[in-house]
């Protein structure tokens, strides 16, 4: 049996996994299927507004590394959202 761990299921591999779907929709990154370079600002809009939520919502639950994280995300994906509209 293999030593290598799963990754690991927890708050910031959430928000990274969102953060990169909004960051592919932005044209920032290569959609991985496709191995194209894709801007679809609505799919972006969505993604980001998913960060914002899940911020909201979890306000008060999270770690200062956490809190210090999703906010980081969110600031810097909806400044390169105004940037690619």
């Amino acid at each position: 049996m293999s030593n290598a761990s799963p990754m690991e299921a927890n708050f910031s591999t959430l928000v990274l996994s969102i953060g990169s779907s909004a960051a592919m929709a932005l044209g920032l990154a290569p959609n991985p299927m496709t191995n194209k370079t894709e801007k679809d600002l609505n799919l972006a809009r969505f993604n980001i507004d998913l960060l914002r939520m899940l911020r909201d919502k979890t306000k008060n639950n999270l770690t200062a590394d956490e809190q210090k994280f999703i906010e980081s995300i969110v600031t810097d994906l909806q400044m390169k959202f105004v940037t690619a509209k």
